[in-house]
């Protein structure tokens, strides 16, 4: 997500957070930039570095040797003074921003949806590199005291209507592809506003573990550990 009036054309690079430099604007994006606060951040590091040093051997952002994942630490220790704020939660995300001067960040559709419909000026890309996502997904406990009830409620949110207005309010792709035709919030191009024709572009998120394809990988656990650390200055 970018501000248009720092970014007159949409940038190709996730180089613009990750590095100094300045911008459309005439100014740098040290402290006008925002970075996600949860460790699977990392991943979107790895697959900008996938690109940016393809000697470090990265082939899949959740999969990474010591020497891949120290290069990926290093990284986000070079980010760190750029970064305004490590966002959670979206509609804080938004209020920055809105009042704080950001101006460039990884991002989810809703906060674009959202600021877009305050006719703000912003716009989203997915860049060279691709992009990190996920899907959501609903399960049901396998010692549910309800599980007809439950299994009714997993039909009625399957609803194409269902699906559509969700999509809508939250900027995400329905899993049910019907719900992009017809529905009068999403309407017949939300689908393809919210990145339903990008889906080979994006690197979905899972869990990284210590067995990995490669032979031993970096677990989740020292991510999650090592995080905290950047973001805290460390």
């Amino acid at each position: 997500m970018y501000n248009t009036k720092a970014f007159p054309t949409a940038p190709k690079s996730w180089s613009v957070v990750f590095e100094e430099r300045k911008l459309g604007d005439g100014k740098s994006n040290k402290g006008r930039t925002q970075a996600y606060d949860g460790p699977i951040y990392l991943a979107d590091a790895a697959l900008y570095l996938m690109a940016k040093k393809p000697e470090l051997g990265i082939k899949d952002p959740y999969e990474l040797n010591e020497e891949q994942y120290a290069a990926v630490l290093d990284l986000l220790r070079q980010q760190h003074p750029l970064v305004h704020r490590y966002w959670h939660d979206a509609n804080v995300a938004v209020q920055d921003f809105t009042n704080e001067g950001v101006v460039v960040s990884g991002s989810w559709p809703f906060q674009v949806n959202t600021l877009v419909a305050n006719k703000q000026p912003i716009a989203s890309v997915v860049p060279d590199e691709g992009a990190t996502g996920w899907a959501d997904t609903t399960m049901l406990a396998a010692n549910a005291k309800h599980p007809n009830c439950a299994y009714k409620w997993m039909e009625w949110s399957l609803n194409a209507k269902v699906q559509g207005d969700v999509a809508a309010w939250f900027g995400s792709v329905p899993a049910v592809p019907a719900a992009c035709k017809g529905n009068a919030l999403l309407t017949d191009t939300g689908c393809a506003t919210n990145g339903f024709d990008n889906f080979d572009k994006i690197h979905f998120w899972r869990t990284p573990e210590a067995a990995c394809s490669t032979g031993t990988c970096v677990p989740y656990s020292r991510w999650a550990t090592d995080y905290v650390a950047v973001m805290g200055g460390r």
